[in-house]
């Protein structure tokens, strides 16, 4: 076993503790690591983050369904408006620069992980009135009960499904600080349900990109070995800690990642 094979395992295990635990799918790892490091387009960096992010959101949806805190009519419905936006992603990706890529990439991170650092003390009050109300309770006894307007969430999914597709991130960058400021779901449930919309999300952009030519298999090989242990992993751990520490985990990582990549385009 090559030594770049074995550092592959241990990438995709780390990005996918760290995705499972917030809900991101491990992409915002994956692809900077790819871009300083290996030498590929950027188009193929997209396409085999997104082929990898299958077996992360796969992974650690199993776990979270364990731990029944997947809102699965909520997670249904997020991933039927990510699909098209996934689509059109991996269209985009033919045409986007390396230069934009890593800037558009960086910006993005930068201004979630800003939203999550200075996340208000209550919801954000959307001038929409809410149509569902969610109440169910999880394996561990918590009862979960919120209430949010479902187009808003249609809306930004699609969009995150562009994104997600585009960005090779898997959408939950964009799923979770929605669902957590805009739409009233507690982070626990966020994280989970999000990395199971992430899982039908995947399919279609992996999909799209494999139809362009766009995935190295070769690399997706190893990581989703890593990603496998590590969504199961993250999930697990991502049970024990509190929604603080997981909102401070996300910030944490998508700033850092954010002025590396800005730094790089």
């Amino acid at each position: 076993m090559e030594v770049e094979s074995i550092l592959l395992f241990f990438v995709g295990l780390f990005a996918a503790v760290s995705g499972s635990v917030v809900g991101l799918g491990g992409g915002f790892i994956i692809v900077p690591i790819l871009a300083l490091f290996q030498d590929l387009e950027v188009a193929t960096i997209v396409g085999t983050s997104m082929a990898v992010l299958f077996f992360t959101s796969l992974s650690s949806t199993y776990r979270y369904s364990k731990q029944k805190r997947i809102d699965y009519k909520s997670g249904l419905m997020f991933a039927a408006a990510m699909f098209p936006g996934s689509i059109l992603g991996a269209w985009i990706t033919n045409y986007i620069t390396d230069k934009l890529f890593f800037i558009t990439f960086g910006i993005f991170m930068m201004l979630v992980s800003l939203s999550l650092i200075f996340k208000p003390s209550k919801q954000i009050e959307l001038p929409f009135p809410n149509t569902i109300t969610r109440t169910f309770a999880d394996s561990f006894g918590k009862e979960h009960v919120f209430s949010y307007n479902q187009w808003v969430g249609i809306v930004i999914s699609f969009f995150a499904g562009i994104l997600s597709s585009m960005l090779g991130i898997g959408g939950g960058s964009v799923m979770v600080p929605t669902m957590v400021l805009l739409l009233s779901f507690p982070a626990h449930i966020a994280a989970a349900t999000s990395m199971f919309s992430i899982l039908f999300a995947s399919i279609v952009g992996t999909a799209s990109h494999f139809a362009y030519n766009h995935i190295d298999w070769s690399i997706v090989v190893w990581l989703a070995a890593g990603s496998l242990i590590g969504g199961q992993l993250g999930a697990k751990i991502s049970s024990k800690l509190p929604e603080k520490i997981i909102l401070r985990a996300l910030a944490t990582c998508l700033m850092v990642v954010a002025v590396r990549l800005m730094f790089k385009g």
